[in-house]
């Protein structure tokens, strides 16, 4: 049996990340080991919330569930906070319309503190931007349409 040592400041740091991007929970890998913190009780209240939002509002809650099974669709591939920009004030990665190579930055991601670029994983046009910048994001959200 091997043993598990707990990483205090890992675990500060996550839930400073939840308190920071208002999600309700976060989770990390390191070889075999998992780390995942989330919120009580905070579930529970937003889920009958919601329903009332998304039916006031179908055409937004309806697009982000398309784009996610659309072939061109960019996903998080982490929990955090997204940025188009490289720095504020500074002009934005991409934009609707721009032509995009493969491999080109699109965004940054902020996940503990740290900026992790979010490269295009094939060349075309940026056709959508779903997103919002400076916004948190989930794992495995749609970001961005590329066509």
């Amino acid at each position: 049996m091997s043993k598990f040592n707990i990483d205090n400041d890992a675990i500060r740091q996550l839930a400073e990340l939840l308190d920071d991007t208002k999600l309700t929970e976060i989770e990390v890998a390191a070889g075999d080991n998992r780390i995942r913190v989330a919120r009580q009780g905070t579930m529970v209240a937003a889920a009958p919330a919601a329903a009332p939002i998304a039916a006031s509002v179908p055409a937004a809650a309806a697009a982000p569930a398309d784009a996610g099974a659309h072939p061109g669709a960019v996903k998080s591939p982490m929990v955090g906070v997204v940025y188009f920009a490289p720095e504020p004030g500074a002009a934005p990665f991409i934009s609707v319309g721009s032509s995009v190579t493969e491999g080109q930055t699109l965004m940054l991601i902020e996940a503990m503190k740290t900026f992790n670029p979010i490269r295009a994983p094939k060349s075309g046009k940026v056709s959508q931007i779903l997103a919002t910048d400076g916004h948190p994001v989930e794992y495995d959200e749609p970001l961005i349409i590329i066509e």
